[in-house]
């Protein structure tokens, strides 16, 4: 059974590289393509979501294909018998029926599992490793080893933020910092204002109460004898 299936969807992915090689084909290009041998290789606007929905489709034509009318008439042959023309409406209307319940069924399970921003996901990693020069990575055997050279570009880039993170908190405190120096230095000139004025004022008392005292003296020092 598994062979049977793995063998039908090969068969339906050629029978989709044929489609797109047949449609893409034009003029002197399809000529030179046919006379080549040209093979079925992924473009950049044929997507996995696109061969995905494609495959999808052909696999659902197949199976509603299965139901066809014959083996419908040959497993209700008293109905058909009696009535041919209703059986074919029946049958017409039981096909678009199961054909519209399986597709809503596909196009829900599909955006339930996200396949599209996958399959899209997927295909920009391998756009980029394409991009990348570099040699994928590839476990050595030793798990140690392999952890290690996992997480340690994690840490590192973990330790980055946090220094990042770190200066940052550090210039916000010196800018606090010197807000409240200022202000307390702010504070400190208003109390030698106030402190300042404290004295004049005290002094102008004094001054007062002299003047006062000596524009009108005692009455003992001002009495004559009548």
């Amino acid at each position: 059974m598994e062979e049977s299936e793995a063998a039908t969807q090969k068969e339906t992915v050629d029978n989709v590289c044929t489609e797109k090689q047949s449609g893409e084909a034009t003029g002197e290009a399809s000529s030179q393509r046919s006379e080549s041998g040209a093979v079925c290789e992924p473009e950049a606007r044929w997507t996995r979501f696109k061969l995905f929905d494609k495959v999808i489709q052909k696999s659902l034509a197949k199976f509603i294909d299965q139901a066809s009318f014959k083996t419908f008439a040959r497993t209700f042959r008293p109905v058909y018998k009696n009535n041919p023309k209703r059986m074919e409406s029946i049958h017409k209307q039981f096909i678009e029926e199961l054909q519209r319940t399986i597709q809503e069924d596909i196009n829900r399970l599909t955006e339930e599992g996200r396949i599209e921003s996958k399959l899209n996901e997927l295909d920009k990693l391998e756009s980029a490793a394409k991009n990348n020069p570099d040699p994928a990575w590839r476990p050595s055997g030793i798990p140690e080893q392999d952890v290690c050279s996992f997480l340690k570009p994690y840490y590192k880039k973990q330790e980055a933020y946090m220094r990042l993170e770190l200066k940052k908190i550090q210039a916000e405190n010196a800018a606090l910092a010197q807000e409240v120096q200022a202000g307390r230095e702010s504070i400190a000139q208003t109390e030698h204002r106030i402190s300042t004025a404290v004295d004049e004022w005290k002094a102008s008392v004094t001054e007062f109460e002299r003047l006062t005292s000596n524009l009108c003296p005692s009455d003992d020092s001002g009495v004559f004898d009548v």
